[in-house]
């Protein structure tokens, strides 16, 4: 199932309900049939995600430091994953457009 966020100060972003559903929680949102961001949100739920895409980024670094292999064959395991950062992006991006604009971000399924 996909869920659509909208916002007037941004184009709208559709994204499968579970990934939908991870950043909400984030956030401190909860997915359901329709939900709302209002923009004086914005700045925390702008600085939760950021911080959890941070979090993750230090993890996977010290992941790879304690699996690393020398002379093994390099490959971008992240092609294949996709990390939060790149995942979250496009909500991400929505937000800060939307905190610039004093604009609601409003989702529903």
């Amino acid at each position: 199932m996909l869920v659509t966020f909208q916002s007037p100060a941004a184009p709208d972003v559709v994204m499968l309900r579970n990934l939908a559903e991870y950043l909400l929680n984030l956030i401190g949102k909860h997915v359901g049939a329709r939900g709302t961001i209002q923009h004086d949100e914005l700045a925390r739920a702008i600085v939760r995600l950021e911080a959890a895409i941070s979090e993750e980024a230090r993890a996977e670094t010290a992941l790879e430091s304690l699996y690393h292999v020398p002379n093994s064959r390099n490959y971008d395991a992240d092609d294949d994953r996709g990390g939060l950062a790149q995942r979250a992006w496009p909500l991400l991006d929505m937000m800060r457009e939307a905190r610039r604009q004093n604009a609601d971000i409003i989702w529903g399924l």
